[in-house]
């Protein structure tokens, strides 16, 4: 048996950082006159701002906003954790609406809502805690090189700079003896809502000056004093990643101003890399030029009215 037949449409905006998610969403969700739920790993976080780009207040007021400013960076969230918050919500906006956007480029809690998540067996502790002894002695760029020859098919999405899901992979590699990556195959789970995806492209010779000006912007709000303020918490999970892992860096005095200005627009380019990867493997998504709002519009008009 199929699907049940639904009117409840959950209308998803993904792409790459920079691609212009945020105005397209907004636009949409005046025309549909419903909420926003964000997939954004970090914009939850209260105690996180400038380089996770959120949504301005201007913005948060002209539309309802789910999962900005939501959580704290003391208690972080996971996909699984994400999928169970995410559909609490769209259960209550469903009870007003038939349309919800969901924005973001997080591709592993966009598959969490749709598709639920795969359950990886158990591994021992002790596999973890010897990971976490090589990352201290052999650094991260030795277990990379292991997740690539042991799992290259999820080494090629994963962010290579964050320590916490390299070794995630590599433990389930080594715990279970297979690719971290086969444990992401499984059935899709049914959801009382259908769901249709829209992604949005920019040429990579226009979408990376957009991500060196985003940074450049970000530095000029003040993202190197940010990253000060939160240096005691520079361990904490949803700080480690790009925009504040390089500052970090520079804050160590590992390297000088200028690399680490540097280091924040390659990785920033690099992440934007593998969120490309991981959504051009969707064969689901509806693809347009970013900015096509009329294209957009006229997709959905077609997909929501078939039922």
């Amino acid at each position: 048996m199929g699907q049940p037949v639904t009117t409840k449409k959950l209308l998803l905006v993904i792409g790459a950082t920079a691609v212009g998610k945020t105005d397209i969403s907004l636009k949409l969700a005046a025309h549909y006159i419903c909420p926003i739920l964000s997939a954004d790993s970090r914009q939850c976080y209260r105690e996180l701002g400038i380089a996770t780009a959120k949504p301005s207040q201007e913005m948060l007021s002209k539309v309802p906003h789910y999962f900005i400013n939501s959580h704290s960076i003391h208690d972080p969230v996971t996909a699984a954790g994400f999928e169970v918050y995410a559909l609490a919500i769209l259960r209550e906006v469903f009870k007003e609406n038939d349309i919800c956007i969901m924005t973001g480029g997080s591709g592993l809690y966009i598959e969490a809502v749709c598709e639920g998540l795969d359950e990886v067996p158990p591994v021992a502790e002790s596999i973890r805690h010897q990971l976490e002894s090589r990352l201290e002695h052999d650094g991260l760029e030795v277990l990379l090189r292991e997740l690539q020859s042991l799992d290259p098919e999820y080494a090629e999405t994963i962010d290579p700079e964050n320590p916490r899901r390299i070794i995630r992979a590599l433990e389930v590699c080594l715990g279970t003896g297979k690719p971290f990556s086969t444990f992401r195959n499984g059935k899709k789970q049914q959801r009382p809502f259908e769901t249709i995806k829209i992604g949005l492209h920019r040429e990579r010779k226009k979408l990376y000056p957009r991500i060196d000006q985003r940074m450049d912007e970000m530095i000029g709000q003040g993202l190197f004093k940010e990253a000060e303020q939160l240096y005691a918490f520079r361990d904490h999970k949803p700080l480690q990643t790009v925009g504040y892992q390089e500052v970090f860096g520079y804050l160590d005095k590992r390297y000088d101003y200028h690399e680490a200005v540097r280091l924040l627009k390659r990785n920033s380019r690099r992440y934007a890399k593998r969120q490309l990867t991981w959504f051009g493997k969707d064969p689901s998504i509806h693809w347009f030029q970013a900015d096509d709002l009329k294209a957009i519009l006229d997709c959905l008009q077609r997909e929501t009215s078939r039922h």
